[in-house]
């Protein structure tokens, strides 16, 4: 019994020993390898510096394009039309033939009234020849003062009647160029209300089309009535010079046309706070359109040394404006910004920002404060707007 209890314990006191050794040959205990921390990749951005220049200061408004001159061209006699002498939305002068009625009954009044004229001319020539005759016999002492009394009232009689006789015909042809319906303006030619062959009233309410200038033309845009005093300050600067207006479609994205600021109205709408201005503009292109909704922007002022960055390097927070920016070392910061205004996809910088600083235009959705950038250029740039314009965050 003792000898079993022995040879247990021998085994025991070997492997000790073994796992002793095994210590000894390592000169410690065993030990797990440190890990070493990896630093994280650096985010691929596009950037841009923030230029310095002169920069314009506009007022933006919405107004609506409206017509120098609109007219509905009428009749004003009644006939049978027997010609349309336009196509529609045709180019069209001042006097241009529009369309032509019949002027046959006109003609025959005219050529009535013309031979009634005649013989009251024939006769008043008799009527003369017979009062130079009495004349010299009453010189005689031949013919009484009564004949000759009475042969000079014919004379003016038949006199008066041919002056009659004329206006009458003068009146006549004027309603004989009435048969000619002829645009009054300068303008575009609309919709033909009057088919041919068909009779035209002076009373029709439509008319037979409607003639609207297109050159020049006017937009008529709002304003806030707090911006009438920087108005009237720029104007008493250069009374001479009108204050310069664009017009702008109403995404902002195509200039229409370029003109001058004619009217600041007499009187702010109550109801809105506002105050209506009129611009007037060549529109030469044909661009801008009566009745379309157009942006107007009402140039008031330049801003020298002005900084200006790309409107997409702006980002907007719970607590307003801000933008990425590059520093020194590589890493991004966000740097909270005052916008003076945002204009043809630049925009305007009041505080923030210095002049030739980097700043992030693309890809702020993957920035954190302290990560650092690598900024792409080139074709990797613009497939990056690309890619970024598909993932970022629908707001």
């Amino acid at each position: 019994m003792r000898r079993k209890i022995v040879i247990p314990a021998a085994l025991a006191i070997a492997v000790v020993a073994i796992v002793g050794g095994l210590a000894a040959t390592h000169n410690g205990p065993f030990k797990q390898p440190a890990l070493v921390p990896v630093a994280p990749a650096p985010v691929p951005v596009v950037a841009t510096t923030v230029k310095q220049s002169d920069v314009p200061i506009y007022l933006t408004g919405v107004g609506t394009v409206i017509a120098y001159n609109t007219v509905v061209v009428h009749s004003q006699i009644q006939g049978q039309i027997v010609s349309i002498n336009f196509i529609e939305g045709q180019t069209v002068h001042a006097g241009d033939l529009l369309a032509q009625i019949d002027p046959r009954p006109y003609e025959a009044q005219i050529a009535q009234l013309t031979a009634t004229r005649d013989r009251d001319q024939a006769q008043l020539t008799n009527a003369q020849a017979n009062l130079n005759r009495y004349t010299q016999l009453g010189e005689k002492g031949w013919a009484t003062p009564q004949l000759l009394d009475t042969q000079k009232a014919q004379v003016a009689q038949l006199q008066n009647a041919i002056k009659a006789d004329q206006a009458l015909i003068d009146a006549a042809k004027v309603q004989l160029s009435y048969t000619r319906l002829t645009s009054p303006i300068d303008g575009i030619a609309g919709i033909r209300q009057v088919d041919n062959g068909n009779i035209i009233h002076p009373t029709d309410p439509n008319g037979l089309v409607v003639v609207t200038q297109i050159e020049p033309i006017s937009l008529i845009f709002t304003l806030p009535e707090t911006v009438l005093p920087q108005i009237q300050q720029q104007q008493e600067k250069n009374p001479s010079a009108p204050l310069p207006v664009l017009a702008y479609s109403q995404d902002n994205t195509i200039k229409l046309d370029e003109g001058s600021l004619g009217l600041v109205n007499n009187q702010i709408l109550q109801t809105t706070g506002s105050i209506q201005l009129k611009a007037n503009f060549p529109n030469k292109e044909h661009r801008l359109w009566p009745g379309q909704l157009v942006n107007a922007r009402l140039l008031v002022d330049t801003r020298h040394n002005g900084l200006t960055v790309p409107a997409s390097v702006v980002q907007q927070g719970p607590n307003g404006a801000y933008a990425y920016v590059i520093n020194s070392d590589g890493s991004a910061a966000i740097r909270p910004i005052k916008v003076a205004q945002i204009s043809e996809g630049q925009a305007l910088i009041d505080s923030g920002l210095e002049a030739n600083e980097q700043v992030v235009t693309d890809g702020q959705y993957k920035l954190q404060p302290g990560v650092h950038v690598s900024i792409l250029t080139g074709k990797a740039a613009e497939e990056a707007k690309a890619q970024s314009a598909q993932q970022a965050p629908i707001p």
